[in-house]
């Protein structure tokens, strides 16, 4: 309920957006079925998303679920991975500062550095 009724509450400011922008006028009774038709579409989303991720034998959607069930709308399959490349990209670079942070905590050099450090102990046992 709480979910439907957040629903019907973005519509109402979206068409309210939309009232302002476009200089039109929107029936409590319009707001009210566009709200209805939009969670309605949602429950369907959720539910293909669900059959998605179980015929590829998981059980958490992905992101290429989200692109399968966008792909009939270009613009917004083109959206979804553009914002997915996005987050990847994000998350790697998050995940490297991690990894320097850990390693300069365990021995306060950073991978190249360890290697050139041992690169300079073997030439020194060599001479």
């Amino acid at each position: 309920q709480r979910l439907k009724a957040a629903v019907h509450y973005t519509v109402g400011c979206l068409c309210q957006e939309v009232e302002e922008d476009k200089d039109v006028q929107f029936s409590k009774q319009s707001i009210a079925a566009i709200a209805e038709i939009t969670f309605g579409q949602c429950e369907i989303f959720a539910k293909d998303l669900e059959m998605f991720a179980r015929h590829a034998k998981r059980t958490t959607v992905n992101t290429e679920d989200v692109k399968l069930l966008a792909r009939r709308s270009n613009s917004l399959l083109k959206y979804i991975t553009q914002k997915s490349e996005e987050l990847a990209s994000s998350n790697m670079e998050q995940k490297e500062k991690k990894k320097k942070k850990s390693s300069a905590a365990k021995g306060g050099r950073t991978p190249g550095e360890q290697e050139a450090a041992v690169t300079e102990n073997e030439d020194s046992s060599m001479a």
